[in-house]
């Protein structure tokens, strides 16, 4: 297994950001499981376990992002999402307006039609 950067330069940035946010995911469970392992009061237990952990499943996904058919994956998606039409700004806050109307509406026709139903259930058993 070398260490070496699979098709370097292609999907940079996806590989980057998913082996950072898997780290930064297995250093907060690192620092979780350190703060487990001071009820040992041994400085080398609450130490060294976290960090090895930390270590060995960082290097395990180092080398998952750099395996050859994760790696033509990521690449793949990132040149995909390239190619995506985004919207502008104008027609989200359009959309997001349709829809929070639409909402609004519809919360207050449920309200209505629960008043309704409420007031005619309780017409009909005499209360």
């Amino acid at each position: 297994m070398a260490l070496k950067i699979y098709k370097r330069g292609q999907g940079y940035y996806t590989r980057l950001y998913t082996a950072l946010i898997a780290f930064v995911i297995i250093a907060t469970g690192c620092y979780v499981l350190h703060g487990k392992l001071k009820v040992y009061n041994v400085i080398w237990v609450e130490t060294l376990i976290p960090a090895g952990i930390c270590a060995v499943l960082g290097f395990l996904a180092y080398w998952l992002v750099n395996k050859p058919n994760i790696a033509d994956f990521m690449i793949s998606a990132e040149g995909e999402i390239k190619k995506v039409s985004w919207s502008s700004r104008k027609e989200i806050i359009a959309s997001t307006m349709v829809v929070i109307c639409v909402v609004t509406i519809m919360a207050v026709m449920l309200l209505v039609a629960d008043v309704v139903f409420k007031s005619l259930f309780l017409y009909v058993i005499g209360l």
